[in-house]
This record gives C-alpha cells, structure tokens and sequence, in this order.
C-alpha cells in the first residue's frame, strides 16, 4: 500500500497516513469488522395505513 496524504479545503497537507499504519488498519479490520461499523445510519421508518 502506499501512503495517503490528507489534505483540507483549502488544500493545505494536513496528515500523512504511512503504508504501515495502513496495513495495521487493514489486519485490525480482518480481526473485528464490527470496529469501523457506522453507527450514523437512519433507522427505517414504517409505513403506517390508516
């Protein structure tokens, strides 16, 4: 993997992510998934018919 450069808005470097702290990311998300699940998801709305 290579690294990734984040940058903000207005296009100024903000953070370097290193390859390795990638592949680190990458084995913690093969151990447990649940990890980087969202939580921000709408909950489904029923349809109610009167």
């Amino acid at each position: 993997m290579n690294e990734v450069k984040i940058y903000d808005k207005f296009g100024s470097l903000k953070k370097v992510v290193s390859s390795n702290e990638l592949k680190k990311r990458a084995d913690l998300l093969i151990t447990s998934p649940m990890q980087y699940r969202k939580t921000n998801k709408k909950p489904s709305s029923s349809v109610k018919t009167s």
